[in-house]
């Protein structure tokens, strides 16, 4: 086919150019997500740091989890880009603990609302932590659920700050 159906004003050859442009100009993106990575996630794993939640409705935070989620490490000096955030509702993200550790080489983990066992790790009380021979996990509730319970929001904060500081 040799007719020209739509015209953008500029030929392809000036795209490419532009696109590579583009390219080799970005910003670095914080969101991890290639389909090569064996995990789907957002942010950066050097400092250690990794968020476990299980959203099946969104593929990270519903949108007032995530504005608590960036205040609550904020208050903290962390940003989004400093921890790693794993959903494990993502189909593609192995649901195993073993394989999580490996991957991630955490030093702290932080379940949002993700019982202990459906990892295959003993029980923790909700808003304390256990320490590993390589990590410490700290079990928590969902954002939704601390919006719901000042108290559980109350005790999340007081163990999360020393949880994060030590």
């Amino acid at each position: 086919m040799s007719e020209t159906i739509f015209s953008t004003g500029f030929s392809v050859d000036e795209l490419i150019s532009k696109e590579e442009q583009s390219v080799n100009t970005a910003a670095p993106i914080a969101v991890q997500e290639a389909a090569t990575e064996e995990f789907i996630y957002q942010g950066n794993k050097d400092k250690g740091i990794v968020f476990i939640l299980r959203y099946e409705e969104y593929p990270y935070f519903s949108p007032g989890g995530e504005d608590a989620f960036v205040k609550t490490i904020g208050a903290l000096q962390l940003a989004p880009s400093d921890v790693a955030v794993i959903n494990l509702a993502n189909p593609h993200n192995p649901n195993d603990f073993k394989r999580i550790m490996q991957f991630f080489t955490p030093t702290k983990i932080i379940l949002l609302g993700v019982e202990p066992a459906s990892l295959v790790l003993p029980a923790i009380a909700h808003n304390s932590y256990m320490k590993g021979r390589l990590a410490t996990v700290f079990n928590t509730y969902s954002f939704e659920e601390m919006f719901v319970d000042l108290e559980k929001k109350k005790a999340f904060w007081t163990e999360f700050r020393t949880f994060i500081s030590s």
